[in-house]
């Protein structure tokens, strides 16, 4: 039969961890299968974001013809700029740099 932990240790003492939660390893970093999968994602996200970033300025049948943009005047009177086009699709090409180099730098995190 188990012994009762005492359930009301003395004051100042520490409290010992119980033998089943002692016994399993702690472990600060996720699963290896975990980690990679994020990496995944994470660079599949920034390369499909950038792309649409970076091509959405020159589109003009979207970029035009958008009705909210035509609807603000002050907003449409900057973005039909094409220095700003260039520094949307700049911003892009940028998210897509950092999904490479992330791709590029990974290194596992094994425990």
């Amino acid at each position: 039969m188990p012994v009762q932990p005492n359930l009301f240790p003395e004051p100042g003492a520490p409290p010992k961890p119980h033998p089943a939660v002692a016994a399993q390893p702690r472990s600060g970093t996720a699963p290896l299968w975990l980690q990679r999968i994020s990496l995944f994602i994470l660079v599949l996200f920034c390369v499909y974001l950038g792309i649409i970033v970076a091509i959405l300025p020159w589109w003009t049948s979207v970029w035009d013809h958008n009705l909210f943009f035509q609807s603000r005047p002050w907003l449409w009177s900057v973005l039909r700029l094409g220095a700003v086009r260039g520094i949307i699709s700049g911003l892009g090409l940028l998210d897509i740099w950092i999904g490479i180099s992330e791709a590029i730098h990974y290194r596992d995190d094994r425990p």
